[in-house]
């Protein structure tokens, strides 16, 4: 069983936290990531209560060339439903009521408490667009690793082989967000983004374990999530790119821009949606570094949106995904 001060706050965390005219401290929040990719999403409103239902046509009639006299089958397209799901995801905030009103910084405290919070919600979700997999974890959703993952799958086409070998392995993803061809999705006759109710003072039982109560604040936190790829041709996965390897000059391991080229001409199109790649820090470095020393033009510009320098390769813009940090195993 978890310790109380495991899952709720102390005196030392409110100690921890206050400045030396006891108010509640500016926190740096060290654990921030970066994952761009919540920015650019598209959210849909799923057709399914727990879902969304994609039909898909798999099979075009195939045309007769006829000769005089001769006879015309009929013939027909054939069609497949995919259904997604979503799930929700949720926390917790509880503080002993005594301890948030101490000094009377009831909520500057709480506030503080939010923060990291919603930070905790966003890296979830980013990590689970990539590598959520109902099939390990059945509460959450299925992102895009698991269905971009088999060089002998009917969308092997749309893997990029980076030539790494071994299990410290990354991927560059180049996706087009769109309603016909990928989107993020929320259950029928619910909200997209993440939920947060104030549920004031309440008691909690069983507080020490002991059977005693405590008067706490506590806010709940819910995001319900999930993913729909309507069209696979629009997703383009460069992955085994072996991350030991690397190098600034290009002379061994994977030739990032080459591979990026290869992704634009693999995808279906750039313009039935927005077409965005995303890669960890660490390849977003290696690639501007490859990029002057490999390419007698730089491949890279930079473009303002919303007042923020956002870098592009051939137009495309490229994000930053914090969660794509983690080492991957082989792509085969």
């Amino acid at each position: 069983m978890a310790t109380l001060s495991a899952l709720n706050p102390t005196l030392l965390d409110l100690a921890k936290r206050l400045d030396p005219t006891l108010k509640i401290a500016s926190i740096v929040e060290l654990l921030n990531a970066t994952n761009e990719v919540l920015e650019d999403m598209s959210w849909v409103e799923g057709n399914l209560l727990t879902g969304h239902r994609t039909t898909q046509r798999t099979g075009i009639p195939a045309p007769t060339w006829r000769k005089l006299y001769g006879g015309v089958q009929p013939t027909k397209s054939t069609t497949a439903q995919i259904t997604d799901n979503t799930g929700m995801l949720e926390a917790y905030a509880e503080v002993d009521k005594a301890l948030a009103d101490l000094n009377g910084n009831t909520a500057e405290w709480r506030l503080s408490e939010e923060a990291p919070h919603r930070e905790g919600m966003n890296q979830e979700i980013a990590r689970t667009i990539f590598y959520g997999n109902e099939g390990t974890t059945p509460e959450a959703f299925t992102g895009l690793s698991p269905r971009f993952n088999s060089l002998s799958a009917a969308n092997s086409s749309n893997i990029i082989a980076g030539g790494g070998s071994g299990t410290d392995n990354a991927s560059i993803w180049l996706v087009v967000w769109g309603p016909s061809t990928l989107f993020g999705i929320v259950p029928k006759g619910s909200m997209a983004g993440w939920q947060v109710h104030d549920k004031g003072q309440v008691t909690i039982e069983n507080a020490d374990g002991l059977g005693g109560r405590m008067e706490a604040y506590r806010t709940h936190y819910r995001w319900d999530a999930g993913l729909t790829v309507r069209d696979w041709r629009y997703v383009v996965r460069i992955a085994n790119i072996d991350k030991s390897t690397l190098t600034a000059s290009g002379a061994t391991g994977a030739n990032l821009p080459d591979l990026m080229f290869q992704a634009m001409e693999q995808v279906q199109d750039l313009v039935s949606g927005r077409p965005v790649f995303y890669m960890s820090r660490a390849l977003r470095t290696i690639l501007r570094q490859q990029s002057a020393a490999l390419t007698k033009t730089s491949t890279l510009t930079y473009e303002q949106l919303g007042g923020i320098p956002v870098m592009n390769f051939q137009g495309v813009p490229i994000r930053r995904v914090d969660a794509l940090a983690a080492d991957e195993a082989l792509v085969s």
